[in-house]
């Protein structure tokens, strides 16, 4: 149909122009978050348990972000909280304390 091509250009010109606007760092989504530590050395720590992460589970991203005085690693990009909490279920023996965060995530990418 016309209309469904029309809207489909519509927001695929949309959301390029969001990628190319620098203050949009994302959509509203969630991750799991993996890791949370302050103090010495815990930016080496979040460093080691994101490329041990990566080795086991390499088709989700995995972020480090600091917020005085925490390193986190948080995973994935979920724009529903239902997909969060079924990878959560996923990794849950590897990483025990592990929980579902709402976070800015990723935008997802259009093919």
């Amino acid at each position: 149909d016309e209309k469904i091509e029309i809207l489909l250009a519509k927001y695929e010109a949309d959301h390029l122009e969001l990628l190319k606007n620098d203050e949009n760092k994302g959509i509203t989504g969630y991750r799991v978050q993996i890791f949370f530590d302050s103090g010495n050395y815990s930016g080496d720590r979040a460093a080691k348990v994101k490329e041990e992460f990566e080795k086991k589970y390499n088709d989700i991203p995995a972020n480090i972000t600091w917020k005085a005085p925490n390193y986190r690693v948080r995973v994935g990009d979920f724009r529903a909280r239902l997909d969060a909490d079924k990878y959560l279920k996923r990794i849950n023996r590897n990483y025990p304390n592990a929980w579902v965060i709402k976070d800015k995530i990723n935008f997802p990418v259009l093919n």
